[in-house]
């Protein structure tokens, strides 16, 4: 079915960012649309000399009022999502011939801006973002049935994001069943994931490839693994030859999990979860006399607005200096921060302070950043999110 499309005119200079890659449109770089407009409308943007920029969606309840799917003039139909679903599966595919576990959609990278799809086997979890999404998620979901024919389909739709956009929060079952955790296999490994109520869509799939650079680290080491959520990095290590591993995370519903994912594994006999809060878990390791060859430090985003960046900063320092105390002399700090908002520079500088603070020297063995297959788009900074720096403790 076609849509008609309304024209939004931006103001002289609004399409910099744009012609540079950028695929948003900020409500206050808009000087008109020539009609009345509904959340999720298709719309043609055109720049002050009425030159096409690009299609979109829009939603005039939101700070972003438009995100760009091309950049050019089309009209968004169920055919345009099937191409643009199948040129996005087809990059998994030939990334990870025949993985049946990994990130299938990544909204803006796979031009399909506030649609996250990820697979867990014959599992599906969605996630729906923004207001033109949700206009078509219907077809998107029938696409998904078509094109991937997966026995389980979940609507993850209680993202904070949906908040900015005026969407409701749910979750739902649109196909098959959520009743129990699924069981992946990735890389050797088996783990259960909570699809319905687990963090994110349930696994972090975007430290696989991070996960994978840390066996030759924790082999024959005493690891520590903070935020251990369901414990992937720690069976990981384990499986690699860990000596131990010691987890530690606040949920523990998620450390129900990861225990059974370590029986899973058959490392379970030199694994240990505590719960607690992972500042004073820390801290109090740190009071003790045991230290660690490999620390993991893996926590949530710190950062929920640009607002919270600097006490962000304050807590990635707090918790970057407390794991350096109980690092062993020559071994490693995998640290990580999953925020957009902390760019790679700031917390470059905020390793430098807590390592000062924690009088400990430290060389860079390597930065590192998402899986890839939840690709960076060149000119849109907000797809890189995640940075993972692998340290040497000295």
């Amino acid at each position: 079915m076609k849509e008609p499309a309304l024209t939004v005119y931006l103001k002289k200079g609004g399409e910099k960012r744009l012609r540079s890659g950028h695929l948003w449109v900020f409500s206050n770089e808009i000087e008109s649309v020539d009609g009345a407009v509904t959340a999720g409308d298709s719309v043609i943007v055109v720049d002050a000399a009425k030159r096409v920029i690009g299609t979109g969606y829009i939603n005039p309840n939101s700070l972003i009022s438009v995100r760009l799917l091309a950049r050019r003039r089309l009209e968004l139909s169920r055919n345009f999502l099937g191409r643009r679903i199948r040129h996005a599966l087809e990059y998994r595919e030939k990334l990870n011939p025949g993985e049946t576990v990994g990130r299938l959609i990544y909204g803006e990278s796979d031009m399909l801006p506030g649609l996250i799809v990820d697979r867990y086997g014959d599992t599906l979890a969605v996630q729906s973002l923004t207001a033109g999404i949700e206009r078509r998620l219907e077809d998107v979901i029938s696409l998904l049935d078509e094109l991937v024919a997966p026995k389980n389909i979940v609507l993850r739709n209680d993202s904070r994001m949906r908040h900015f956009e005026g969407l409701p929060i749910e979750k739902r079952v649109v196909l098959g069943s959520a009743d129990a955790p699924v069981e992946i296999e990735q890389d050797g490994l088996k783990f259960l994931v909570d699809v319905f109520d687990g963090q994110k869509t349930g696994f972090f799939l975007d430290q696989r490839e991070n996960r994978l650079r840390t066996r030759e680290l924790a082999r024959g080491k005493h690891v520590l693994d903070c935020c251990c959520y369901t414990g992937a990095w720690s069976v990981t290590a384990a499986v690699a030859g860990a000596a131990s591993v010691s987890g530690i995370d606040s949920s523990k519903p998620a450390l129900r999990l990861a225990e059974q994912n370590a029986a899973l594994n058959g490392v379970a006999d030199k694994m240990q979860f505590v719960d607690g809060d992972m500042f004073k878990r820390l801290a109090a390791v740190g009071r003790g006399t045991k230290k660690f060859g490999l620390v993991i430090l893996d926590p949530p985003a710190l950062a929920k607005g640009r607002k919270k960046i600097r006490e962000a900063l304050k807590g990635y320092r707090a918790l970057n200096r407390l794991a350096m105390n109980v690092t062993a002399p020559g071994g490693h700090l995998v640290t990580c921060t999953c925020s957009h908002l902390i760019e790679q520079e700031a917390f470059m500088n905020m390793l430098v302070a807590a390592a000062r603070e924690a009088d400990r020297h430290a060389r860079i063995i390597e930065v590192r950043g998402q899986s890839r297959d939840h690709p960076v788009i060149l000119g849109h900074p907000e797809t890189r999110y995640l940075t993972c720096v692998v340290l040497e403790l000295l």
